[in-house]
């Protein structure tokens, strides 16, 4: 048995529009890199990154706390974190930390889990940052690809994407509040008029039938959210003008990339995605704000 295993995880995009707290996507913008080591005793975390150290508040940290629990294991854990994703922009940073660790917790035990169980113990973490489980994006790093996520009892259905769906991500230069996701969470109207859950709901349905197809226009065309998004626009610098500029820039659908602030478009390969990039860019310029732009493709999950 190995003492010491390294994984990768991917960043994710949560949601997709209409599919809030049930769709995610596994996209290669960005990964976060965990080497587990077994010690003697007790749980060490070392990283290049300002985020807790202490297991119980790191999202790293308590999954291994609740993976040793559980198959009573005795052996001591180093973590080694290196943090390839910024945190708090709507791309699963925490996440894919989580996902790593749970699948390489798995590989370095020996303990063949099944998919769904990685899922759960991956979530399980997500409570060091962000307070509440949410298993869209640890679902997404997980296994990579396009994932539903089922609850109650947990089921998580994986569908490979097509292979020419592109996104063009635009990353704001703003600061992020500190219990960012409880704040964009906090937005969220509380009663909703039933026009508005059909149309999200035929909206999610297409997506997910776009992905059934391969059928990238489809998707894109579908990424349209009358719920959450227009609640939580205000929170992001020149939204609206970033999402006109990658719309006519020939964008199929552009949303926030998760809780933001991110902003996120889909479109296909063959498209102009410097153009949008750029068009997403000047938006927010406008709104006197820098961003970095990035142009991706979905992801496999997490692996060695």
């Amino acid at each position: 048995m190995a003492s010491k295993i390294t994984i990768k995880a991917p960043s994710s995009t949560a949601n997709l529009g209409p599919g809030f707290d049930v769709f995610g996507l596994a996209i290669d913008a960005f990964y976060d890199t965990i080497t587990l080591t077994k010690i003697k005793k007790g749980i060490i975390i070392i990283t290049n990154d300002k985020i807790p150290t202490n297991p119980q508040n790191n999202t790293a940290g308590l999954v291994i706390k609740n993976m040793k629990k559980k198959f009573k294991i005795k052996d001591g854990i180093e973590i080694k974190i290196k943090k390839g994703i910024p945190a708090g922009f709507g791309m699963g940073s925490s996440a894919a930390s989580a996902a790593a660790t749970a699948v390489a917790f798995d590989k370095l035990f020996e303990l063949k889990l099944d998919e769904n169980t990685l899922v759960e113990f991956a979530g399980s973490g997500e409570k060091a940052s962000a307070g509440t489980i949410h298993y869209d994006n640890v679902a997404a790093s997980v296994l990579g690809g396009f994932v539903i996520v089922k609850t109650d009892p947990l089921n998580v259905i994986r569908i490979d994407p097509p292979t020419n769906l592109r996104m063009c991500i635009a990353v704001p230069k703003i600061d992020v509040p500190k219990k960012k996701t409880k704040v964009s969470r906090g937005v969220i109207p509380k009663k909703i008029k039933l026009a508005d859950s059909i149309l999200n709901l035929s909206n999610a349905a297409t997506i997910v039938s776009g992905f059934m197809k391969k059928d990238t226009k489809m998707i894109g065309n579908s990424i349209k959210d009358v719920i959450i998004e227009p609640a939580r626009q205000h929170m992001i610098p020149g939204f609206i003008k970033v999402k006109e500029n990658a719309i006519r820039a020939g964008a199929l659908g552009v949303t926030i990339s998760g809780a933001g602030p991110s902003v996120i478009a889909f479109s296909e390969s063959s498209a102009d995605l410097k153009k949008i990039s750029l068009a997403m860019s000047r938006g927010f310029a406008d709104a006197n704000t820098k961003c970095q732009t990035i142009i991706c493709k979905p992801s496999k999950g997490a692996s060695k």
